[in-house]
């Protein structure tokens, strides 16, 4: 473990954004120090392992889809709002098939070909490229060209995310990059100037028994703690007992430091002072996702943006005939059509209905929902639908009766179904909006529901993470000083820093985004200390 070592750049967090800036730097010749709270790969590792990517990359050409960079933008303005300048999106399209070259530069893998023929949220191993957000749904459908940018890391299962950091990992390891595992950073260093020269932190000895336990207990409740944070609540509780205790102090400087922790799900008082209303969601990411990077920036000087935007993922499909049924609030009111992306219908169900509805089908839909459990969904999604079609559902004859059994405003209810049954017979089509091919008649009793609030089960949540940061200065990823300019040798990326998907979140624009900010940030903080460009689309 360094203590007093000198490098020429620092990276607190090492996720998809700290890799990337870690890699980068070292690509120019820098003296790299990492620093995780864990063993690294943090909510990378356990994501899905999607990179939201277009304007033609190969794997869509390979598919035979066209897009264009001011596709992807056009789409994209819809859903990054002002988070973002006009330059710097245009810019990440721009580089977006190049991001998927540097990745695959890093060993990553990717597979093009065709899409599924169904909406889903997360592809089975037959695909791994899709329509990962709203390109096809209203009212994003009519800004812009449809085309599939999810770009799926090639591995089975759910292992896409812990593959995408194994890769970036080796990557950085092979570059000569010092990783120090189970290390918090709790201060920075300046000098006379102001300018940020260092850091302070504590880590327990890597070749201790206490890393071992702790080390043990973290990969024993990361993927649970995701899903069912109750269930590993006390082993959690002793693994931070475990680490407080055995870790010792240490320090390093070098020329710049780079901010890249992740968000602030796992700061209960944060969450409960900037985004209330999120506080029964299960936190998506590791414990390390406190918010310990912001406050970092934030001592120094810096300011924080976008901090109330929360994205909280109640995702219906797959199958996909659960987006058939109609979405309700506790008045009978439509939340939105069914067929947005999970965290765009779940914003809504947060943010307009107090994080309480129900999904209701009729008894045609519930019947197909079951046909294609085979064909649409992983084992892990297996699990939930066990749930679902045992404990967690409602079956009444009528729509009053499965109103009065979910205590929903029955005649709310009962108008919601009747202007969407005169939509669909009518031919105008679902008031909503929702496409024409997931829109049944929903005339055949009895009846089914579930609940989809936020607090409706322990097995079936809706996980989160935070989506705001550090503001930081968009071309060079330097953080904001709150009385002007910058913190000279500070940087942020990530889930740190305001970014791309700080207004609006879709399935991979977060890891895009962190690899971008990553890249970015260390780019210029190379150039700055005098090391020579690598990558011309980094710059």
């Amino acid at each position: 473990m360094p203590t007093g070592g000198d490098y020429d750049l620092i990276v607190v967090g090492f996720g998809a954004a700290g890799a990337a800036a870690a890699i980068e730097a070292a690509d120019r010749g820098a003296r790299v120090l990492v620093l995780d709270r864990g063993h690294g790969g943090g909510a990378t590792a356990l994501s899905g392992g999607i990179i939201y990517a277009g304007a033609g990359t190969p794997e869509q050409r390979a598919g035979g889809y066209e897009d264009s960079v001011e596709e992807m933008r056009a789409y994209l303005r819809a859903e990054v709002g002002d988070a973002v300048s006009d330059e710097t999106l245009t810019r990440f399209c721009e580089q977006s098939p190049a991001m998927i070259e540097w990745l695959k530069a890093q060993g990553v893998e990717f597979r093009g070909g065709p899409v599924s023929s169904y909406k889903t949220s997360y592809p089975t191993d037959d695909f791994y490229l899709y329509y990962s957000g709203n390109e096809k749904a209203h009212p994003y459908g009519g800004y812009a060209r449809p085309a599939p940018r999810g770009h799926r890391v090639l591995a089975p299962g759910m292992s896409s995310g812990r593959v995408l950091f194994e890769h970036l990992h080796r990557s950085a390891r092979s570059k000569g990059v010092e990783i120090v595992p189970l290390a918090r950073v709790h201060d920075l260093i300046k000098d006379d100037q102001g300018r940020v020269t260092g850091i302070r932190y504590r880590a327990v000895p890597t070749d201790s028994a206490a890393a071992r336990k702790y080390s043990t207990l973290t990969k024993l409740t990361g993927k649970v703690g995701t899903w069912l944070p109750g269930v590993v609540k006390g082993a959690v509780a002793r693994a931070e007992e475990i680490w407080t205790e055995a870790a010792v102090p240490g320090h390093a400087h070098a020329g710049a430091v780079v901010l890249a922790a992740g968000g602030f799900v796992y700061n209960r008082e944060w969450m409960q002072e900037f985004a209330p209303q999120f506080m029964k969601i299960s936190p998506l990411g590791t414990p390390g996702d406190d918010g310990g990077g912001i406050a970092l920036g934030l001592a120094a000087g810096g300011t924080a943006d976008k901090m109330g935007n929360v994205t909280a993922w109640r995702f219906l499909a797959p199958p996909s005939a659960f987006l058939e049924g109609l979405t309700v609030g506790a008045d009978g009111r439509r939340i939105a059509n069914e067929d947005l992306y999970g965290a765009t219908h779940g914003n809504v169900l947060m943010r307009e209905f107090g994080g309480r509805g129900w999904a209701i089908y009729d008894a045609s839909t519930w019947k197909k929902v079951r046909r294609q459990i085979r064909g649409q969904t992983h084992v892990f999604q297996r699990l939930q639908l066990l749930y679902l079609f045992t404990l967690g559902h409602k079956k009444a004859a009528t729509i009053e009766g499965i109103a009065a059994q979910n205590g929903i405003d029955p005649a709310g209810l009962r108008r919601t179904f009747d202007e969407y049954r005169s939509g669909i017979t009518s031919g105008a089509g679902d008031p909503a909006h929702k496409t024409s091919e997931l829109c049944p008649p929903m005339q055949t009793g009895p009846f089914y529901s579930i609940n989809i609030s936020a607090d409706s089960s322990m097995f079936f949540p809706i996980p989160g993470l935070t989506l705001g940061g550090l503001v930081v200065d968009e071309n060079t990823g330097e953080v904001v000083h709150r009385d002007g300019g910058v913190v000279p040798g500070l940087y942020a990326a990530g889930r740190n820093a305001v970014g791309i998907c700080s207004n609006s979140y879709v399935s991979g624009l977060s890891l895009s985004d962190c690899i971008f900010s990553g890249r970015r940030a260390a780019a210029h903080a190379a150039q700055r200390l005098g090391f020579g460009s690598v990558h011309r689309d980094a710059d």
